[in-house]
């Protein structure tokens, strides 16, 4: 297809005339290679601008290099004394809180908190909100308090009581038969029946 279209273009009658007018056109190489200048602008000016731009661009480059060559030697430096990224990864947020401390922001934000502090706790309210918290505890402690004294005078009053003096006289006399056969059969195995009061004979023949 694209050859067809080649050759009825070179077969065509007006193939001279495009050629003709595309060689009356004056081309400036210089004129086609620069924009148009700004509105405001000069030449001049143009010229300069661009030219510090190009300045700077080209200082920017160093900069980069300088700074990549920077921090190629800082990392064989933190290498060298054993500094892992860690360590400077502390660094850099103590670093980051020190300086927001010390920031305008920060000291504002603690004196304003400081302010709201005063203004709350010598405020009406606070006061009576304290006063009624520590009458609360204060009733609490004497609930507590009675609640003690009701539970000692219980145990003392069970003490006291038939019941409970029963129950010691007979624990206290299974304790003293048991300990009183205990000692029986201490006895028993130390001075056998029969053998304990009687000297040993001696019937060897004469």
């Amino acid at each position: 297809m694209e050859s067809a279209s080649q050759d009825i273009n070179l077969n065509s009658p007006n193939k001279g005339l495009l050629s003709d007018a595309m060689t009356d056109v004056p081309v400036d190489s210089a004129a086609s290679a620069r924009t148009s200048a700004p509105e405001g602008l000069t030449v001049a000016e143009e010229e300069e601008l661009r030219s510090e731009l190009a300045k700077v661009e080209e200082e920017i480059g160093t900069l980069r290099q300088v700074l990549a060559a920077k921090e190629r030697h800082c990392g064989e430096l933190k290498r060298k004394l054993g500094l892992t990224p860690l360590d400077g990864l502390k660094q850099n947020l103590s670093k980051s809180w020190h300086d927001v401390q010390v920031s305008n922001a920060y000291v504002k934000t603690s004196e304003k908190l400081g302010e709201w502090n005063d203004k709350v706790t010598q405020s009406d309210f606070y006061k009576k909100t304290q006063e009624t918290l520590s009458q609360a505890g204060q009733k609490t402690s004497a609930a507590l308090s009675n609640v003690g004294s009701v539970i000692s005078r219980k145990l003392g009053d069970m003490r006291n009581s038939a019941t409970f003096k029963s129950f010691e006289d007979r624990v206290g006399t299974i304790k003293s038969r048991v300990v009183g056969s205990r000692e029986n059969s201490t006895d028993g195995l130390h001075s056998p029946s029969g053998t304990g009061d009687k000297p040993p004979q001696d019937n060897a023949p004469f």
